[in-house]
């Protein structure tokens, strides 16, 4: 029987539509808009080079003009390279009988060159600890599955060094074999860190012990390459006191603390990292998202390296930023991740992305970017519910959010919504009562572009927005406006593949429709229109959960 409150929204949703006035001002820059979006992640390497992991790689880097960084664990994990559900290896480090080490960079240069041949960079993430190097290497390989216990992945390759000395060589010798390879202005471009998520399972060692590794790592990075980007801590969302300990902790060690490494005071770091997560629940038999988390961890770890006076100006890069935590949990055992196929995802991406840059500016940090963990899983069920940008090299609708960052840029400029949720009330509740109904815009030189987003934090039906855009500040003169969309109807391969009948072998025919349906589509024919005296008029309606793109160009 459904429930009172579905009952309700669906009455809702063939109610009249909520009107709202968009007011954007292209001649009131506020500051630069930084491709924040433009960072992306997962955890299994050895899916860069395999076929649907190289169209997807391609398709992120045909995003925009801007560079796409990727990042990704298990770059130093021991094993055969064969590819698994939160697992990776490439046996760049063995040793001999005699404990002589052994460097083999095969896989790892496989996957960087895959990323450079796609005009791509990496965001190297030095980790994890090889079979040789752990002081507790057995037992080392996990067995994980989307239905098994997550603590289950944290085995040898989790643990500490058993010495520090072969873990710096390790690093020294991987920086010294990337410039060799790539040359020194190359890898000076890139961005280094030091392991993943130290303050939980990831690290089974002390945070002293994570300081020490940090050291001996980022002393070894600027040896082999002293203009070399390194940082860290890449911890769990501060949002959590225990998690912004650790970030505060860290961020003292390498102001004032004693190098492990060198014995000097403080340690080299050139950006700070943390990650943020949000928290969906079933509620009432529906998913229901918690976006107030993500916002509240972006918030606090903003406002943490804000407090170190030392530190404020650095690149932020929120290493991790995503509705929740897991990406290989598929939703067939998580219905919580009920989110991650349709249209609940790519507006909740378009609604949280305009709050990380509010954030930034109302901090006065240096916010560089923020790492979608979304990637693909090969050879998996076709929209099987894993966090994804695609499945089985189908698109899916929020990877074409990101094509929609993509033709954003410039400045950004002014733009205030009579439906928009303001910050305050998201961070302390997420999108529960009304929608989120909000835009961002930017300008370039000769064009703007505004994005709008109706978004909620409860996948129910509802009504649409009645929008009223007006856009001021514009040159006299003739103006083209494309108008794209995201929603149940464009650019959506998921609604397509459930209108086919849900086909986990769809013909070649079903695919090249699929394949259509993952592309970003305008919602109708582009159109020339005049701006003189007074602002420029577009009204639309938008769907629950819809994204448009408004591309204006002179």
């Amino acid at each position: 029987m459904p429930t009172l409150r579905l009952v309700l929204a669906l009455f809702a949703g063939i109610a009249s539509a909520q009107t709202v006035s968009i007011q954007v001002d292209a001649a009131q820059r506020t500051g630069p808009l930084p491709p924040v979006w433009s960072f992306f992640g997962y955890d299994e390497p050895n899916y860069t080079y395999m076929k649907d992991g190289k169209k997807l790689l391609s398709e992120l880097a045909a995003l925009s003009p801007v560079t796409v960084y990727v990042r990704a664990h298990n770059l130093l994990t021991t094993g055969d390279g064969t590819a698994a559900l939160k697992w990776g290896s490439t046996n760049a480090y063995t040793e001999d009988a005699s404990g002589k080490p052994r460097y083999d960079w095969t896989i790892v240069d496989r996957i960087f060159d895959t990323y450079l041949e796609r005009k791509m960079k990496p965001l190297v993430e030095i980790g994890f600890m090889p079979g040789a190097l752990s002081v507790k290497p057995q037992p080392y390989r996990h067995e994980w599955a989307p239905d098994k216990t997550y603590n289950r992945i944290f085995t040898g390759w989790a643990h500490p060094p058993r010495d520090y000395q072969k873990w710096g060589a390790l690093v020294y010798q991987w920086v010294r074999h990337s410039v060799e390879r790539y040359g020194r202005a190359e890898v000076e471009s890139w961005f280094w860190e030091v392991w993943n998520e130290p303050n939980i399972g990831y690290w089974q060692g002390t945070p002293e012990e994570y300081h020490k590794l940090y050291d001996f790592a980022a002393d070894a990075v600027k040896r082999a390459l002293p203009a070399a980007r390194i940082g860290g801590p890449h911890s769990t969302g501060p949002g959590s006191d225990p998690a912004a300990k650790f970030l505060r902790d860290f961020l003292e060690h390498v102001v004032r603390g004693k190098n492990y490494a060198t014995g000097k005071t403080g340690s080299p770091i050139d950006y700070i990292g943390f990650h943020a997560k949000g928290r969906p629940r079933v509620a009432e038999g529906h998913v229901q998202m918690g976006s107030e988390f993500q916002v509240r961890d972006i918030h606090r770890g903003f406002e943490i390296v804000a407090s170190f006076p030392e530190l404020r100006r650095l690149p932020i890069i929120i290493g991790e930023s995503d509705p929740e935590g897991c990406a290989a949990c598929s939703v067939r055992f998580h219905p919580q991740n009920g989110y991650r196929n349709g249209t609940m995802y790519s507006s909740y991406t378009a609604a949280t992305f305009a709050r990380k840059y509010d954030l930034a500016a109302r901090h006065q940090v240096n916010f560089r970017g923020a790492v979608t963990w979304a990637f693909e899983f090969e050879d998996q069920p076709y929209f099987d519910g894993f966090r994804d940008l695609a499945t089985n090299g189908i698109d899916k609708p929020v990877l074409n959010v990101f094509r929609m960052f993509g033709m954003m840029g410039g400045d950004r400029v002014e733009a205030r919504s009579s439906g928009a949720q303001d910050l305050e009330t998201m961070m302390k509740a997420g999108v529960k009562g009304n929608p989120d109904v909000n835009a961002l815009a930017s300008r370039g030189d000769r064009n703007a572009a505004i994005l709008v987003w109706n978004y909620h934090d409860d996948d129910l039906p509802a009504a649409p927005a009645e929008v009223d855009l007006a856009i001021a500040g514009l040159p006299a003169g003739r103006v083209l406006v494309q108008h794209y969309r995201v929603d149940g109807e464009h650019s959506n391969s998921y609604e397509a593949w459930r209108k086919m009948g849900s086909p986990q072998t769809p013909t070649a025919e079903q695919y090249r429709q699929l394949e259509r349906a993952g592309q970003l589509q305008l919602l109708g024919s582009p159109e020339w229109q005049i701006a003189a005296g007074g602002p420029l008029r577009v009204r639309f309606r938008l769907p629950r959960q819809g994204v448009s793109l408004l591309r204006l160009a002179w």
